[in-house]
């Protein structure tokens, strides 16, 4: 039975992360996300105690996912400018196989839902910005960047184009790529 409640939890989540890649993003109640599933909103707070625990369970994944890869990358690359580039890379190229979760992490899903959602979003936010803070420094010790660079203004710059990024895929409808320019832009994001 503990496998069949897991499937479930799952199932819900997945059928939640679908029905946020409309493109017209409109608020997802219970009842569309019960009706999705043929199953009465009864049986959805069988498995999660509020639809927050459910947009919990989505962010749980996207930290999971992104700090799994960006943790990867941290641990077997050398070069701070190549992390940088690794980790920007992965950021750019998470939302379009997700393109469900870029709703919740540029916010427009969390909209009138718990504030504690949107403040873990944040968290992660800053979290993604203090590794790429990191990884400048570590930069700025191998002569990657300038010496005299301010590594925290220039993470939250990188974050901030990142941001900008994701913001433009879900408002084109999915249809612009985060990764659109990156070989062009990226020497221009990184002073020397």
């Amino acid at each position: 039975m503990v496998a069949k409640t897991g499937e479930r939890k799952l199932e819900i989540l997945q059928t939640l992360a679908q029905m946020l890649e409309q493109p017209k993003g409109e608020k997802i109640t219970t009842a569309a996300l019960a009706a999705r599933l043929n199953v009465s909103e009864a049986a959805l707070y069988r498995h999660f105690a509020s639809k927050a625990q459910m947009f919990e369970g989505l962010i749980a994944f996207i930290e999971d996912t992104l700090f799994g890869l960006v943790n990867k990358i941290t641990s077997e690359e050398y070069s701070g400018v190549k992390q940088v580039e690794g980790i920007l890379s992965v950021l750019l190229g998470f939302p379009k196989k997700n393109q469900g979760m870029t709703r919740v992490l540029i916010g427009d899903a969390l909209v009138n839902e718990d504030e504690r959602l949107q403040a873990r979003i944040n968290q992660l936010m800053d979290r993604l910005e203090a590794t790429l803070k990191q990884s400048l420094r570590i930069a700025a010790t191998q002569d990657g960047i300038g010496a005299d660079v301010d590594v925290t203004a220039q993470a939250n710059l990188l974050i901030c184009y990142v941001i900008g990024r994701w913001h433009q895929f879900a408002k084109s409808g999915f249809r612009r790529d985060p990764l659109e320019h990156w070989p062009a832009q990226w020497p221009n994001l990184l002073p020397g």
